[in-house]
């Protein structure tokens, strides 16, 4: 048995290690990396690796990121021109590390000119009045927009797409530099059938689609469907992301106008697990003010054995829904904290969905939740979905989530699952002290 002293050291530096979250939960700009106990910079945050058993993200080879990189593969970047340089061709496997500092606008030119919605469009022939006066359902009808302005409208999203979603080449470790309110405003990191990537330390917020589309066959009335996320995994293995704050600030979803008679909807998802993505961890982030948040599994039919997630120790805070939505894979969600208080406009509908025979194990994670709400509504399935696991707390009360649901609702979610967590490094046996740990303000010991 560890001696007194030590077990006391062992308490501090975890207490100085789950607090780094507490900045992002606070609102305070980019998330921010520990020190350790005596508040002496140690870490090289960019040559940092995934930790042993830190989540299925450490299966097999692990994730090791650009940890590899020679110094000629090492960048320090501020604008959207040098990010796109560094980066490099997307099938570039040679192990680099991006370095951001401040925040990069992925909305400028090459030259560090801003760039609108208006400058996407120029050339196109798109507007938005012609496309409103072309589709609208009374004289159009419910069929799938084509034509003239469809085909601009496109035009003018690949305009942007290829202004503002970055490829993330396999071997690459993008972290944002302690103390310059690292991050990218208005882009999209695309991690598509690569191996191996880190990101760290970035305020990723305002993913925004200037053109979204029109589909009159989506739900009973139609919606308007945006295009990127801040973060999108497709068929990706091996991903960590630490310590990033995401969110849509500063225009949020109250703000958008109406056509249609639906919400003129800009924004996507925040982290996005799709595609048979596999073999991924998402620890200590902050997820805030988002509607469709955390989507894993692109469709009820995506790859059977993959989508392997293990998320654990971030805030959700301000979030309406997908936190996640899982499908079909073996998902470790646990140590996390929800505040499900409406936010800016963001009222929450659920938390955890498992469907499509997801298998979930949900444990030690705490809510806080306003007087008056109805637990039932934390959690969502189709009837197919399993969700296992034990101790959670609601208000600080030992909860049984989904006998809680279950009661209430006619498609049951499942209580055992096929499957057992052992990839568990910094497993807190308890939700109790949680929300202090991850959502106070906290001073010293922190990098900013």
């Amino acid at each position: 048995m560890a001696s007194r002293s030590h077990r006391r050291s062992l308490r501090k530096r975890r207490t100085v290690l789950v607090s780094t979250a507490a900045v992002a939960a606070a609102g305070l700009g980019a998330a921010v990396l520990a020190m350790n106990a005596n508040a002496n910079p140690v870490v090289d945050l960019a040559h940092q690796v995934l930790p042993a058993k830190d989540g299925w993200a450490a299966s097999g080879t692990g994730t090791t990121g650009g940890a590899k990189a020679d110094s000629a593969h090492v960048f320090t970047v501020s604008t959207r021109a040098q990010l796109v340089k560094a980066l490099g061709s997307a099938t570039n496997s040679t192990a680099k590390i991006i370095k951001i500092k401040g925040t990069i606008d992925a909305n400028t030119d090459d030259t560090g000119k801003k760039l609108t919605c208006a400058d996407y469009a120029a050339g196109t022939g798109y507007s938005l009045a012609a496309y409103l006066k072309a589709y609208d359902p009374a004289t159009y009808g419910k069929k799938a927009p084509a034509g003239t302005q469809e085909k601009a409208r496109d035009a003018a999203k690949q305009k942007q797409s290829k202004n503002i979603v970055f490829r993330v080449p396999a071997n690459t470790t993008i972290v944002g530099v302690p103390g310059t309110k690292a991050g990218i405003t208005g882009g999209s990191l695309l991690v598509t059938g690569v191996d191996n990537v880190i990101i760290r330390n970035l305020t990723l917020s305002a993913t925004e689609d200037c053109f979204p589309q029109w589909d009159p066959k989506d739900g009973s009335t139609g919606n308007w469907n945006s295009a990127y996320d801040s973060v999108t995994l497709r068929g990706a293995t091996h991903v960590w992301a630490d310590h990033n704050t995401f969110s849509d600030a500063p225009f949020f979803d109250k703000a958008e106008k109406t056509y249609f008679g639906r919400e003129y909807q800009i924004h996507d998802g925040a982290l996005d697990i799709t595609n048979g993505s596999d073999l991924v961890t998402v620890e200590r982030n902050q997820f805030t003010n988002h509607d469709k948040t955390m989507l894993i599994g692109s469709s009820d039919t995506d790859s059977v054995g993959k989508l392997r997630v293990s998320i654990h120790h971030n805030v959700w805070k301000g979030i309406t829904q997908r936190a996640p939505l899982a499908r079909i894979g073996q998902i470790h969600i646990y140590n996390n904290v929800y505040e499900t208080a409406t936010l800016n406009g963001y009222v929450p509908q659920y938390s955890i969905n498992s469907r499509a025979k997801a298998q979930v194990v949900a444990e030690n994670n705490a809510w806080i939740v306003p007087a008056g709400a109805k637990i039932a509504k934390l959690l969502s399935g189709d009837g197919t979905g399993s969700i296992a696991g034990g101790g959670n707390l609601v208000n600080g009360k030992v909860t049984d989530l989904v006998a809680t649901y279950n009661a209430a609702n006619s498609k049951k979610l499942k209580t055992t699952v096929n499957w057992k967590p052992t990839l568990t490094a910094g497993l807190e046996t308890s939700a109790k002290n949680l929300v202090t740990e991850l959502t106070a303000t906290v001073g010293t010991g922190i990098l900013s």
